[in-house]
């Protein structure tokens, strides 16, 4: 352990070298730094030849001094090494895990989901997620694909994140020709309004008619063999292709006819609808499509009954004082189910210090782990119970539409 003024001589003789050492650096380079001052795009052109002919032009003096302060640096660090510095104690962030959905492709199992966010909310949750390292983008075509479009042109960094979005819903009564049509064209618009050749994967929404669902699913088998989404055009091999709310019915009737079976299947999942989420979860594992969540804290609002959760409270109280949200999340994540999580629990809103907040945690919730005895507890709730492809068509049991449909007819009339 090294004393208190063997600290104090090492971090003031750091800094001496670090200072050394840019000063040289400026001092060696100073032909070439205007090459570092253009843009990116003038940048990359610049000829390698040239700079290397400048770059390499140093001399004995200016090699001794860059020896020197390399051996600093080194000898710094081994201070550090030896030493009670305080950066050690800082925990790196965990980095997001991923399921490999095909050869070369990894799906984060975590994401941003920007539903009923305007333009710029989605442009400022997406450049907040990035800070904290989420960079799978779960969003909807219209204005949410908008603020995604302008913050990737303006930060030209497209590689840097996983792109997922949805095809629209076939209006009722839309022939399977026409839908299919419908779903091509959407697919070439999106591309083109995100500037990008190519998104990580498509996620096809239901329809109560199996075959518009097979001819729509045959568009993006299509997208995935001319490289508009990524993967591998083999039978029952999986690829960036998956699926929004499908029931059992609404996936046995889609695999009945796919050369590609689905990745995933998004559907809303929360504590209180069991660990295998009424059955979905493992009937879609049974043909390899792995559950993706949406709504963790409740859909189409926050539910009170998983926020104000004594249950859940008490969990978070005991796992460093976190929050009934976070312990809904982590969840969802222990179970093997990957979560598209909305920036706060002001669902639609991206404007404040909140929706900061909200990412930050969210980012950190592979920091820390549910004990078992808390996971049997929190599979074992009853309630709020829901129905995990409630936003499907008609065509699933238990719609959101259907429901609502039905309880106005039966609403008496004045």
């Amino acid at each position: 352990m090294w004393s208190s003024s063997a600290m104090v001589f090492f971090s003031a003789l750091r800094a001496g070298v670090v200072l050394s050492f840019f000063v040289t650096i400026a001092r060696c380079f100073t032909p070439t730094r205007q090459h570092f001052v253009k843009s990116r795009s003038t940048f990359r052109s610049t000829s390698i030849s040239s700079m290397s002919s400048n770059i390499f032009d140093v001399d004995r003096r200016t090699a001794a001094s860059l020896v020197g302060s390399a051996w600093g640096f080194v000898f710094s660090n081994v201070a550090n090494a030896s030493g009670d510095s305080e950066t050690k104690n800082i925990p790196p962030r965990l980095q997001i895990p991923t399921w490999t959905i095909s050869p070369g492709v990894e799906f984060p199992i975590l994401a941003l989901n920007t539903a009923g966010l305007s333009a710029n909310e989605s442009y400022e949750a997406m450049s907040i997620a990035k800070q904290e390292g989420i960079t799978h983008i779960d969003f909807h075509p219209g204005i949410e694909r908008d603020g995604v479009a302008r913050y990737l042109a303006e930060n030209n960094n497209r590689d840097d994140f996983f792109l997922n979005t949805k095809i629209r819903k076939a209006p009722p009564g839309t022939s399977p020709r026409d839908a299919a049509q419908m779903a091509a064209i959407q697919i070439e618009e999106d591309l083109k309004v995100l500037g990008v050749s190519y998104v990580d994967m498509l996620m096809l929404r239901d329809s109560p008619v199996p075959e518009v669902m097979q001819q729509q699913w045959k568009v993006l088998e299509e997208a995935l063999s001319k490289g508009q989404t990524r993967g591998s055009i083999f039978r029952l091999i999986k690829s960036s292709i998956g699926v929004v709310n499908y029931c059992q019915s609404a996936l046995k009737s889609v695999t009945k006819t796919a050369k590609v079976f689905p990745a995933v299947n998004y559907i809303m999942v929360h504590v209180g609808m069991g660990s295998d989420v009424h059955g979905l979860k493992s009937f879609g594992e049974g043909l390899g499509i792995r559950t993706f969540s949406y709504g963790q804290t409740g859909e189409p609002n926050p539910s009170p009954d998983i926020l104000q959760n004594p249950v859940l409270k008490s969990i978070g109280r005991a796992n460093a004082g976190r929050t009934a949200e976070e312990v809904a999340l982590k969840w969802v994540l222990q179970n093997g189910i990957a979560a598209s999580v909305r920036p706060s629990n002001n669902f639609g809103q991206c404007m404040d210090n909140t929706c900061i907040m909200g990412i930050k945690r969210h980012a950190r919730v592979f920091e820390w782990q549910l004990t078992e005895k808390d996971m049997i507890t929190l599979d074992n709730l009853k309630a709020p119970d829901d129905n995990p492809t409630l936003f499907s068509s008609p065509g699933c049991p238990g719609a959101y539409s259907f429901t609502m449909m039905t309880s106005l007819n039966n609403e008496p009339k004045s």
